[in-house]
């Protein structure tokens, strides 16, 4: 059986966390410390991170959601009207470069701050998740224990706003901006790769045409 590349993010994913658990150096070496990326030019850093999780919870929560999402955004990628062969080569792309990307922001804000420290998978998980709502907007979803009644072309711009608002606001030590930037990029790399590629898909043009027809317009 040949495990699909969603499986396999998740496997290495959950057993390099668990290492993490227990054992501080794992963490300190793969940890986004912006001042090692600033001063030492440690860029792993940006990738590495998405490896670790702060607890089983922030890990669980993690996976679970790249689960339920990944497997249908890998093989709609592979599908023939998209990016066919190139599919999961893209796929992968997509979240490694969404590791990076989604942390830019962060990176810029604190890049000599000695005391910020940021880990997980969340805003690459954010890319697929929006990815997903990309080519599925009128799949249903739930925010945390609510259950799965909101379409996700309203599931996603809620989602959008309440980081937001966290980003601003909260102090309980999440990184809202990964999330927000992590989704953004996982809606702009499929319209740029499709552009790109010069594939008969056509993201926005199907995204608003499903929700059309959902509402019977």
């Amino acid at each position: 059986m040949t495990l699909s590349l969603t499986l396999i993010i998740i496997i290495i994913t959950t057993l390099i966390s668990i290492g993490g658990f227990n054992n501080q150096k794992i963490k300190d070496d793969l940890i986004f410390y912006p001042p090692s990326i600033t001063q030492r030019n440690q860029w792993y850093r940006f990738f590495t991170c998405g490896l670790i999780h702060a607890d089983f919870i922030h890990l669980i929560f993690n996976m679970f959601s790249l689960y339920m999402f990944g497997e249908f955004v890998e093989m709609a990628f592979s599908s023939p009207i998209l990016f066919g062969e190139k599919g999961k080569f893209l796929y992968l792309g997509m979240y490694i470069l969404a590791l990076f990307f989604c942390l830019l922001p962060t990176f810029v804000k604190h890049k000599n701050d000695y005391y910020y420290r940021s880990l997980g998978a969340s805003g690459a998980v954010s890319a697929v998740v929006f990815a997903g709502i990309l080519f599925n907007p009128t799949a249903k979803l739930g925010f945390f224990i609510i259950p799965p009644i909101i379409p996700g072309y309203i599931f996603g711009p809620l989602y959008l706003i309440a980081s937001t608002y966290l980003e601003k606001n909260s102090r309980d030590n999440v990184n809202h901006s990964a999330h927000i930037w992590g989704a953004l990029f996982g809606i702009g790399f499929i319209i740029t790769a499709a552009a790109a590629l010069k594939t008969d898909y056509q993201p926005v043009e199907q995204f608003i045409e499903k929700i059309r027809i959902s509402l019977g317009l």
